[in-house]
Formats: C-alpha cells, structure tokens, sequence
C-alpha cells in the first residue's frame, strides 16, 4: 500500500498514483473538519458544491445552505464551516448543501478517480482504520489555500502515513516531507502551527476556537465519503 502525498489541488494531475486509488481530501481549517463536525451532530447528508452558483437550487430541495469564502459565511446561508458551530446544533435528518473556498473544491477534483474520502485530524484513527481496512494506493491530498501549501493540511498527511506505517510506505518527497513535520510537530501541534497563514487568519476573524477544535484529535470518529455527489457516513 502506497501513501502519495500531493500538495496542493493543482499538483493533483500530477500525481503518480493514478490508477486503483483512493484520495483523501484534507481541509483542515475548516472544511473537512466541519464535514465530520456536521455528521457527528447528525446531518444526513452533504452535497459538496464548488462554486455557489447552483446553492439557491438546493434550498427549493429542502436542503439547509452552508457557504463559506475567505473564512466567512457567506450571504443568507444558515451555515459556514465551523466546526463548533456544527456540534452546537441539532443537525438530525438535515440535507446540506455546502460549499467552501477550499475544500469542497479538492473534494469534487477526486470525484471519478476512485473513493473519495474526508480527512483531518477530527476523524484521524477512524479514517487510518478504513484505509487499513482497504488496504489500496492512497493519495492524500491537500487542499492548501487558494492553490498555495498550508502546512496543517500536510501535517495530517503525515500523521496517517504515522500510522499506517506498519502496512504502508510513504511514496516520494512530499510524504516523507509530510511525516517528518508530523513527527516534528505531534508534540506541541497548537504551538507549531499558531504561525501558520490560514491559523493567523482565522484567528483574526474571530475563530480560534475553531482552530483549537480542528487541531484536536478524534473528536469527530467518522468518515465522510463521496459517492454519486454527495456525501455520506
């Protein structure tokens, strides 16, 4: 089992891992995290959308809208991506719509290659044990910002490739970079990444207590996995 990390989306076509892989889809602040955010708090399922020109749509369907562009909600939406805001609310047999700057984009760039998974560090060990449990070439691919590297979406890469260590080999440059800042970092992961970019900007709009939450561990055990559009547990 190989584990090839990518990145950026924009480096994704060249990945090496092309045929009979999974993807991984890593947003760590705030999309994936949200996503399992939004499941654990009892959502149904999440229609991941790239752009918002099609989000009103959803609304005359009965879904709830969730946008987010540079960190705030977007327009008359009910939602963003937060997390906590997500675990705070009673999302039992709610249909989202949901799109974001980042994520929901990485996501839909995976659709058709393979099973598309939701990773960060909120689902962390459930999302290593479906991987060992499929045992087939990974890709982790990170969203990053606006096609640019954020070192939090790299960090989980190297945290899986962690620890799936014993059925798994980390495959080329970028997931040894990945789990050697993981293994830097794992010891005070708050710390290493209160100088990131993306931290520092949520963190001026008001967020850090999404931060703190994104940056946690297990929080959220469950694995958003794209299928036909849409997103499911």
């Amino acid at each position: 089992m190989r584990l090839e990390v990518v990145l950026s989306p924009l480096l994704y076509p060249c990945r090496t891992i092309t045929a009979n892989h999974a993807t991984v889809a890593i947003d760590v602040l705030r999309a994936t995290t949200a996503l399992c955010a939004a499941f654990t708090a009892g959502c149904q399922s999440i229609v991941p959308l790239d752009t918002l020109d099609d989000i009103s749509r959803y609304r005359q369907m009965g879904y709830k809208l969730a946008a987010e562009r540079n960190g705030a909600k977007v327009g008359d939406a009910e939602y963003g991506n937060s997390p906590t805001e997500y675990l705070r609310t009673d999302m039992h047999g709610t249909k989202l719509a949901f799109s974001t700057t980042n994520g929901t984009r990485t996501l839909l760039l995976a659709a058709g290659s393979g099973t598309v998974m939701a990773g960060c560090f909120a689902n962390l060990s459930a999302l290593c044990q479906k991987l060992r449990d499929g045992r087939t070439d990974t890709v982790l691919l990170c969203s990053g910002w606006k096609g640019d590297f954020c070192i939090e979406d790299t960090l989980v890469a190297g945290a899986v490739i962690e620890q799936l260590d014993d059925i798994s080999s980390p495959f080329g440059d970028a997931a040894h970079m990945a789990l050697s800042l993981w293994q830097m970092a794992k010891l005070d992961l708050h710390g290493f990444c209160a100088s990131a970019s993306h931290v520092q900007r949520l963190v001026s709009l008001g967020a850090q207590e999404d931060v703190d939450f994104a940056l946690r561990t297990d929080t959220c055990p469950v694995v958003p996995t794209l299928t036909d559009g849409q997103l499911t547990i």
